[in-house]
């Protein structure tokens, strides 16, 4: 049977005290154990608004209903709201997750920061900003992160060895069609990356024909064949107006014959030394603006 591991991206303090507690309920009832990351630092949701002149950026927009799922004080902060500070302000919802058996790890400090700025940073940035999030989360429940999935799935090579340097076995950073050892200028690490590989619900709801009510089926047609798959998931999203299709999805799934797990069960799959070595470049994916990290 495959493995699909539930990848939950948690972007902002909204998500985090409302989504993060609707999904771990979700999951308990479907006895699921997923894979949480969390945006630890402040929440600056209202400068991803620059993002408008990005080529892609407005239809996406458009097509997924961004005040409806994130709401209008969110789309504030940072702007003409102070940017509340998630690790302290969603703490409890932090350690829900934690105390509930859900995998745990790190998504970014300042998710917006990173994810606009990281591309073309240099080393010292990328790892005060990533031991900014390590060390919060260290704080918020007491033991080091399983894992690190990055904020819009952006890298850069300092981030990469970031990971080996925490001594964690694997990580969720890009998107790809399987899992695989990076290779980084000219040497391959230690840690295995394990992409999404699935779109998400947003990516498809508002192209050919894909709405809420039958997002989940689209995604249940891309996943017929006995292979393992990451689908990454948002609190924001499937943790509120999207609960619905997810439970679906779930369901969908279950009847696949597939198993429904976290990265750490997908990673335990794994022959490391026989996984390929690749190069993390640059590219676009269908249904979201820019460019993204995608193995080659």
């Amino acid at each position: 049977m495959a493995c699909i591991a539930l990848k939950v991206d948690v972007d902002t303090l909204r998500g985090t005290r409302e989504g993060v507690p609707r999904l771990v309920e979700t999951f308990e009832r479907a006895a699921v154990r997923a894979t949480f990351l969390f945006s630890l630092g402040p929440d600056h949701t209202g400068w991803a608004l620059r993002r408008a002149f990005r080529p892609g950026f407005l239809s996406k927009v458009s097509r997924t209903s961004v005040v409806r799922h994130y709401g209008v004080r969110s789309l504030l902060y940072g702007v003409l709201l102070p940017a509340p500070d998630i690790g302290r302000r969603g703490v409890d919802a932090i350690r829900l997750a934690h105390r509930a058996g859900q995998e745990c790890g790190i998504h970014a400090w300042d998710h917006v920061d990173w994810q606009d700025n990281v591309r073309r940073r240099d080393e010292a940035w990328t790892r005060a900003h990533m031991q900014r999030a390590f060390d919060r989360f260290v704080e918020a429940v007491g033991e080091k992160p399983s894992t690190h999935g990055s904020a819009g799935w952006q890298m850069n090579s300092a981030a990469f060895r970031q990971i080996d340097d925490w001594n964690l076995a694997y990580a969720s950073d890009g998107r790809g069609g399987g899992p695989y050892r990076p290779v980084v200028e000219g040497q391959c690490l230690h840690h295995v990356q394990i992409p999404t590989t699935l779109p998400t619900m947003d990516e498809l709801i508002g192209l050919d024909g894909v709405d809420e009510g039958n997002v989940a089926d689209a995604l249940l047609a891309r996943t017929t064949a006995d292979e393992d798959q990451v689908f990454t998931l948002h609190a924001e999203l499937e943790g509120g107006h999207l609960a619905p299709a997810l439970v679906a999805l779930i369901r969908g799934w279950r009847a696949q014959g597939h198993v429904l797990g976290s990265l750490a069960d997908v990673h335990a799959r794994l022959d490391r030394e026989a996984l390929p070595r690749l190069v993390p470049g640059w590219s676009s994916v269908p249904g979201r603006s820019g460019q993204l990290i995608v193995a080659a």
